[in-house]
């Protein structure tokens, strides 16, 4: 069939073959489509790295770019611990971990309950780990979970709202945790902290006197009385409106305390095994990750305003995200790329500035976005007092919810113990 259509357009010329000009068209209109899905599509990972025995705690690894990090080191050989809300007996974890075992050809896949919006479920398994008369291995954690309320936020068990304590405030406190146990691992061993954020983080404030508010204040008022004479009071109409502005923001304000908290976390690795022998290497780094814009369910969930008509829309202009933003496999890319990439690699791509960027001195604390290293757009992020502000402030914060939180089971525990009594009799 082709080559007498070539040979009437050689003889004939090219107009004479039957819809040429609209085969033409709508092969140029194919390739711009192409070309723009390859450009918006990011960095494609070139490293390589042999994962077996490799021991990876992730948390938010299953769905979005989380699952995708998973299956991609899981298909490698990694043992993946996934620290999900659900016990492990739950039907549909049960379900997922199993096929992720099929379509990877890896057993070494389990789930242990880690309850982000519960600091004592955070500790529960933190403390466990460490608690270990060995050191259990420890080659990578990747902290991909985090949550962004198109609305009103949440709160959690502990009485925060739940975009600070989910993306931000548990996560820190897991690393705290496991502190020992990072800093226990062996100096040949390449130990990894991979930390999920994005540009968000920009817009981010450290307002630590709001902070300090991310209870019930922030999202719903004791009494509706009370709402309406705040809303009547001219003298509070600033407050409300900085109230309003708090939950769009306030994602943006916990990834960027996130990488403050990450950048300084390294610091303090490195400080620690310093002080301990002189001659042992720094073996842990700390990367701070920018996967780009990637169609995940959170961002499906912000683009839609978590309404119904938000989803139609959505489900409507599907093409135009489809075009313009990642895949959740495209947005792991720079996740495989700093997890797999070999630590003489890490040091030598210094990304497209050298200003700002990192020193060979340095032993992690970086952003890696498109597969390469980067310079932070925010001085704060590498400021070593707010940083240190912000450690103690955390500190200070999980302790109190911490301790509130073990008095309500406490009364819940002396509670169920009367009535259990009562039955009795």
């Amino acid at each position: 069939m082709p080559i007498p259509l070539i040979t009437l357009g050689i003889s004939e010329g090219f107009s004479a073959i039957p819809y040429a000009d609209t085969a033409t068209k709508l092969a140029a209109v194919a390739a711009v489509i192409a070309a723009l899905k390859y450009y918006f599509g990011g960095a494609r990972n070139p490293a390589e790295r042999v994962m077996h025995s490799k021991v990876v705690l992730v948390t938010g690894g299953t769905s979005g770019i989380g699952a995708s990090i998973v299956y991609e080191l899981a298909s490698r050989g990694a043992q993946i611990i996934l620290l999900t809300q659900h016990p492990p007996t739950d039907v549909f974890l049960a379900d997922y971990i199993q096929d992720l075992r099929d379509a990877t050809n890896n057993q070494l896949i389990y789930a242990e309950q880690v309850n982000l919006r519960s600091l004592h479920s955070v500790r529960q398994f933190a403390t466990k780990w460490v608690d270990n008369s060995t050191p259990r291995r420890l080659d990578m954690v990747v902290l991909c979970a985090g949550t962004q309320s198109p609305k009103t936020p949440g709160l959690t068990e502990d009485g925060l709202v739940e975009d600070w304590q989910v993306t931000y405030l548990a996560h820190a406190h897991l690393l705290s945790i496991l502190s020992p146990a990072i800093r226990a691992q062996p100096p040949d061993r390449d130990v990894r902290i991979l930390v999920a954020t994005c540009s968000s983080y920009l817009r981010g404030e450290l307002d630590f006197g709001s902070l300090e508010k991310l209870t019930t204040d922030t999202t719903d008022s004791t009494s509706d009385k009370k709402e309406k004479k705040d809303k009547k009071d001219p003298k509070n109409k600033k407050d409300q409106k900085e109230k309003k502005k708090k939950p769009a923001d306030l994602y943006a304000t916990a990834k960027l305390a996130l990488m403050i908290f990450a950048h300084n976390f390294q610091k303090h690795l490195t400080t620690a095994i310093k002080r301990g022998d002189e001659s042992r290497p720094v073996n842990t780094r700390v990367l701070l990750v920018d996967p780009g814009y990637s169609r995940t369910p959170g961002m499906r969930r912000w683009l839609t305003g978590g309404s119904l008509w938000g989803l139609l829309l959505y489900l409507l202009t599907w093409p135009i995200w489809w075009l313009i933003l990642k895949s959740p496999q495209q947005g792991a890319q720079s996740f495989l790329w700093a997890a797999m990439e070999s630590p003489t690699a890490l040091f030598s791509s210094r990304g497209p500035v050298e200003e700002g960027s990192a020193t060979k001195k340095e032993e992690g604390g970086w952003l890696i976005k498109e597969c390469r290293r980067m310079k932070f757009l925010r001085e704060d992020v590498t400021d070593e007092a707010v940083g240190k502000k912000l450690w103690e402030f955390s500190e200070k914060q999980i302790e109190a919810k911490e301790k509130e939180s073990a008095l309500r089971r406490a009364k819940e525990k002396k509670k169920k113990k009367g009535e259990k009594e009562k039955k009795q009799k």
